[in-house]
Parts: structure tokens; C-alpha cells; sequence
């Protein structure tokens, strides 16, 4: 009886945090339907390996605790917390990634307006762009590159350059670049001029932002540490821990668990920010091919 309610427990314990991560966890953005394949950006091998064996480790520690207390729901709690500690951390000392995407998509939009104004054309001021992207969006500037010397057409290369973005500030700058595309105008090179100082401006107010959420994410960050730590002390005293070992004592330790890791998951959920809406995406999932010449002008 007290192994089947040690794996009862653990099966609470994984069906309650799926079913907080579940509730916490942001709704994925739409992603648009494509009539073909198109390149995607590369994997980042070395962080899925580390990942891979971050699961192993948390496999392996979790038969070996189940195996050394005999308890089930420890055994459980020891390998949920060799994975989700770790990606708990980055998740509160995150927090920059965006704004510095952000002010790059800005450095590179102001070095493209200035070679449109010296006159070249948009196609190989775009390919020739790859040369000196700033590395957060190095990726998507030379994918976008690729696409264009693949003869794609420059339509197609700047919506899916817009979803590799993935971010409204990149929809605004690609539907920029798709009007010019199509109407050949003088005044793109000055529009991407004001959209740059746009940009700006928003990435001095995400910082400011940004600077305000650090501190609940410290908060959050110590306050994790502190409860892994109070963890591994209490595993060392065997009385305190004892009332544990039994059916309903591994119950009860499987609630009181779920509910730690629900409250961090909120805190976490409470610290990142909201992605914008992109308007290049219909509500149904599908990318807009039109773009009304009023909502971004170039005169």
C-alpha cells in the first residue's frame, strides 16, 4: 500500500504541474500557413545537447533518490528539480534578450537607410546588409540574404524575414520595405530613417522597463535558491522528513511541491513580458500579402 500510494503521489505531482504549466504559460503567438518549405535559421546544437543531457542527469538522479529513500514522489522531485532549477534561473536572470534584438533590428535598419540614400537598390542593399547585421539578428539578415540570391521573389524573402523576426517592431520595418518594394519610391531610405529613431525610442523605453522588473526577478531568483537549499537541509535530518515516508505523508509532500513549483511558475510567468501583437499575421493564422500604402507611407 505504501508503494502505490508513493506512485500515486508522484503521478499528482507530474499531473499537477502540467496542469500549472498549462495554466501559466503564455499562448503561443499565430504562426503563418506557407504554401512551401522555407529555410529555417540553424538549431542551436551545443544547447540542445546540453539540454538532452541535463534529462539524463535529471533521470538518472531521480532512480537513484527513489532507489536510496525509497520514496517515489522524492525520487520524482529530485529529477524535476535537476531540470527545472536550472532553466528556472535563466528564466529570472533573462529579461534583456528582447531589448537587445530590438536595438539591433534599429542599428540595422539605420545603417540600411543610409545606403538606400547613397542611391542603391533595395535587393542589394539588403544583401549586402549581411556583411555587418548585428549578431542578434546576424541569423535572420543573412537567411534573408540567402533567400534573395535563391531568386525568391523580394515579397516572399521580406514576410519570411518578418516571421523570423517574429516581433511587431519587425512587421512595421517589413511592411516599410514591402511598400517600397512595390512602389519603387524616393522616400523609403527616410522613412526607415524615422522608423530607426522610432525603434530607438522604444528600446529606451524597454529598458526602463526592464529595469523596473529586476527586482521581482531577484526576488524570485534568491527566493528559488533559498527553497532548493531549505530542501536539500530537511532531506538530512531523517526525523524531520519521516512522517513523509508513509502512504499519505508522500501525498501530502506531492501537494506541497506542486504547489512550490506553481507558485515559482507564476512568479515567472509574472516577470516576462507580454510579446506584441504582430499585424502581419489575420487572426486566423494566415500572413497578410496586402498592405494598405496608408498604413506605413512612402512618399
Amino acid at each position: 500500500m505504501g508503494l502505490l500510494a508513493g506512485v500515486c503521489g508522484a503521478f499528482l505531482v507530474a499531473g499537477l504541474l502540467l496542469f500549472t504549466h498549462a495554466l501559466t504559460s503564455p499562448k503561443p503567438p499565430a504562426r503563418p500557413k506557407r504554401g512551401r518549405p522555407r529555410p529555417t535559421a540553424p538549431v542551436d546544437r551545443p544547447a540542445a545537447r546540453r539540454q538532452r543531457r541535463l534529462w539524463v542527469v535529471g533521470g538518472v538522479a531521480a532512480a537513484a533518490a527513489w532507489m536510496v529513500s525509497g520514496w517515489p514522489v522524492g525520487g520524482v522531485l529530485v529529477g524535476l528539480a535537476v531540470v527545472g532549477v536550472p532553466w528556472l534561473l535563466a528564466q529570472f536572470s533573462a529579461g534583456n534578450a528582447a531589448v537587445e534584438r530590438l536595438e539591433a533590428l534599429q542599428e540595422w535598419v539605420r545603417r540600411t537607410s543610409d545606403i538606400l540614400a547613397a542611391g542603391g537598390g533595395l535587393e542589394q542593399t539588403l544583401m549586402r546588409s549581411a556583411r555587418t547585421a548585428p549578431e542578434p539578428i546576424q541569423v535572420e539578415v543573412v537567411t534573408l540574404t540567402a533567400r534573395l540570391q535563391a531568386r525568391w521573389p523580394t515579397d516572399r524573402a521580406l514576410l519570411a524575414f518578418a516571421d523570423d523576426l517574429d516581433d511587431a517592431a519587425g512587421d512595421l520595418v517589413v511592411g516599410a520595405l514591402l511598400l517600397g518594394a512595390e512602389l519603387r519610391g524616393p522616400g523609403l531610405a527616410r522613412v526607415l530613417t524615422e522608423l530607426a529613431g522610432s525603434l530607438s525610442e522604444e528600446v529606451t523605453m524597454r529598458r526602463k522597463v526592464e529595469a523596473d522588473r529586476a527586482k521581482p526577478r531577484a526576488n524570485a531568483r534568491w527566493l528559488l535558491l533559498i527553497t532548493v537549499a531549505a530542501a536539500g537541509l530537511a532531506a538530512l535530518n531523517g526525523d524531520y522528513l519521516a512522517p513523509y515516508g508513509t502512504g499519505m505523508g508522500q501525498l501530502v509532500l506531492a501537494a506541497i511541491c506542486a504547489l512550490i513549483v506553481g507558485c515559482l511558475l507564476w512568479m515567472r510567468r509574472l516577470t516576462v513580458a507580454v510579446p506584441s501583437t504582430r499585424f502581419l499575421v489575420d487572426r486566423d493564422g494566415s500572413r497578410r500579402t496586402e498592405l494598405d500604402p496608408e498604413e506605413v507611407p512612402v512618399r
